[in-house]
This record gives C-alpha cells, sequence and structure tokens, in this order.
C-alpha cells in the first residue's frame, strides 16, 4: 500500500498563496462589476459576488484588520501595470513575446487579443493547480478558447491537465523557485531567448526568500538580451502600517517571504541591479495613481463615495512597480513613456509631479514641484 506523503508547512504556506488568486480574481470581478475598468472576461473564471467592498479596495489594496485576504489587482495596479506592458508591445511592434509569472486567472491575452497588441506568443507560469483550473474553464467556455483557436495555425492545441499550448498562448504548470524545471519547459513550449521578451510578476517574488527571487531574476538577465521585468508588489513594509498588514497575513499563515526586499523603492531596485539589469526605476502606488489619465481617474472617484483619502493615500503607499531593462541589442533607443501627474485639492495634491522614463535609453527623469 503506498504511503501518503506527509503534509508539511511549506505545503500549507503554498496553498496560502494560492489562495491569494482566488482573492485577487474575485475582488476584479467585483472592481469591474462597478465599473472601475472593462474586463468581459474575467467573468468566465470568477462568478460574481455580492460581497461589497470598500471603494479604497476597489482603486488599490486594502488589508482590512479583520483577518481578510490580501487584495490586489484593482484599478492603479491594472492601469499601472498595463501601461509599461502596452508601451513596451507598441514600442517592439508586438516583435516580442511576454511571459507572466505567476498569472493566475489573468485575462491579459484576451485583452491584447481584442486590442491587436498580441506579442509573437504570450507565455503564463503559475502553479500546477492554478493552471489546471484555468485550463479547464478555457476548454469549458467558448469565449474563452474560440480568441486562442483563432491564433493558432492548425486544428489541434497541445493540452493536457497542467499546460496548454498554441502559437500564440502558452500556459505552464510549473514553480518558479525550481528554475531548471521552469527553463526546460518554457523550451519546449518554444521560447525564444533572442525575442525581445517582457516578464511581469504582481504579488508574487514578495512569496519568494530573497535568494530565490534574486536566482529567478538573474536567470532572466542572462537568459534574455533585450529585456524588461515588471514587478508589483509590497513597499514601505518597515512601518506600522506594513506591519499590520504583515500580521493579517501571518494569521492566515501566509508567509511574505521575501518582505526584506519590500523594504523601500530602492531596495526594488537593487534586486534588480545586482542580478545583471542594466537599469531599474520604481514609483510607488501612489505616484502612479496620481499620475493616471485625469479624465479616467475623475470618472471612477464618481462611481463610490470616497471619505477615507488619508488611508487610500497610506495604501497605495505601499504598494509599488518596479521595472528593470536590459537592452544588449539597442532596440529600443528613445523608448518613452510619459506619465504626467494631475493636480487634485487636498493634502494627496499638493504635489504636481511631471515625470518622463526614457526606460531604453537609460534615463529618468522625475521632477516634483509643490504648488503655492
Amino acid at each position: 500500500m503506498a504511503t501518503r506523503k506527509a503534509f508539511t508547512d511549506s505545503d500549507t504556506a503554498d496553498e496560502a498563496v494560492r489562495t491569494t488568486c482566488d482573492d485577487a480574481s474575485v475582488c476584479k470581478r467585483f472592481a469591474t462589476s462597478k465599473g472601475y475598468w472593462k474586463d468581459p472576461y474575467i467573468q468566465y473564471f470568477v462568478r460574481q459576488t455580492g460581497e461589497r467592498k470598500a471603494p479604497e479596495i476597489n482603486r488599490g489594496n486594502y488589508l482590512p484588520s479583520s483577518s481578510p485576504p490580501l487584495l490586489t489587482g484593482y484599478y492603479a495596479r491594472v492601469r499601472g501595470v498595463s501601461h509599461l506592458l502596452d508601451a513596451f508591445l507598441r514600442q517592439m511592434a508586438c516583435n516580442c513575446q511576454v511571459i507572466n509569472l505567476g498569472a493566475g486567472l489573468d485575462t491579459t491575452f484576451w485583452r491584447l487579443k481584442d486590442e491587436n497588441l498580441l506579442p509573437k506568443k504570450y507565455f503564463e507560469v503559475d502553479f500546477p493547480m492554478i493552471v489546471a483550473r484555468k485550463i479547464h474553464n478555457i476548454k469549458t467556455k467558448p469565449p474563452l478558447s474560440k480568441p486562442i483557436v483563432e491564433t493558432h495555425s492548425t486544428d489541434a492545441l497541445l493540452i493536457d491537465g497542467h499546460s496548454l499550448d498554441s502559437d500564440r498562448y502558452c500556459i505552464i504548470g510549473a514553480d518558479l523557485r525550481d528554475l531548471p524545471g521552469l527553463e526546460e519547459k518554457l523550451k519546449a513550449f518554444q521560447l525564444k531567448p533572442e525575442l525581445p521578451t517582457l516578464l511581469v510578476s504582481e504579488c508574487v517574488l514578495v512569496y519568494m526568500t530573497p535568494e530565490q527571487s534574486a536566482t529567478l531574476a538573474r536567470w532572466a538577465a542572462n537568459t534574455f538580451p533585450t529585456a524588461m521585468f515588471i514587478n508589483y508588489e509590497q513597499v514601505n513594509m518597515a512601518d506600522r502600517f506594513g506591519q499590520v498588514m504583515i500580521e493579517n497575513l501571518q494569521r492566515r499563515q501566509c508567509n511574505l517571504a521575501g518582505v526584506e526586499v519590500c523594504r523601500s523603492l530602492d531596495s526594488q531596485k537593487d534586486r534588480f541591479l545586482t542580478t545583471g539589469w542594466e537599469r531599474a526605476d520604481a514609483l510607488d502606488m501612489m505616484a502612479v495613481y496620481s499620475a493616471l489619465p485625469q479624465d479616467d481617474v475623475a470618472r471612477i472617484e464618481q462611481l463610490e463615495f470616497l471619505d477615507e483619502r488619508e488611508l487610500l493615500q497610506q495604501l497605495l503607499q505601499h504598494y509599488s512597480i518596479c521595472w528593470a531593462t536590459k537592452d544588449q541589442l539597442k532596440l529600443g533607443e528613445g523608448f518613452k513613456i510619459h506619465w504626467s501627474c494631475r493636480e487634485r485639492g487636498g493634502q494627496l495634491d499638493r504635489i504636481k509631479l511631471n515625470s518622463t522614463f526614457l526606460i531604453w535609453g537609460h534615463t529618468l527623469r522625475h521632477t516634483q514641484a509643490l504648488l503655492p
């Protein structure tokens, strides 16, 4: 009789991390149902929930005090990450590949297909259990499967319980801590290291030890001569607000193994600068939120009454986007991303930001002028 493998503390921690996929997806579904942004595909992965989230949750990331899940995604995150991702694709004229690390139930592939922004190939990687669920939904929901078939040149897709491969879209079940296994699977599904490559991770590296995430970042830098890495996760976690976030997650047996790297924007950048990346920049989500298009921000601020603006500021100051680049082939000279920030009333609005990011030219100009 076969013996069952003992259930370890590591298994418990991994299960808690997998649960955050459901938490984030449910909250994205709720936010889109309220009109924060459009996503016609999230409904095929997540059932509608009647639970009401506070406006601060939908606009940023909120960890309530009563042992709730870490709620991620939402307007500032989605708009900020999409801004960088879309700019990369346009600069490369889509002659590139994207690897979404810890993709969960993300729907970016379908959005890019609708907007004619698909790269040569879009890869997703996550725990095999999550990948199996996503593949099941794709197989059983025609609105999800049809766009994949439409971009595939043959009648049959390569699909099994833990992977799906087509000409333009691939899902792989793998552990990011097992780099030899990950690399083997990516190569088996036609990863092309010579192509310009964008890697995206959202609240993923923080669940790895600093050594593990550094190894992953170094592997990416060594593998892809021309690449960009976008990382969204916590920052400023050494203060009291950050400690409360950590304690709430620990109550759910969810350990932020890499929280040491989340001390500051500088520590976020250093992870990449010490592992082979040529340039790294970072902004907290308060700066990103302030830089988003004024008309759309005004629209979403009318959706729900927000009376805790100071809390919103705290929330957004504890998440960040860090992006690192290397461009051995010099394909992207002059690649610019403009984030022009708006003026707003009240304490948050005393700062006027005008930022220009020359990512591939390795220049950053970020000015701040206090309003009178």
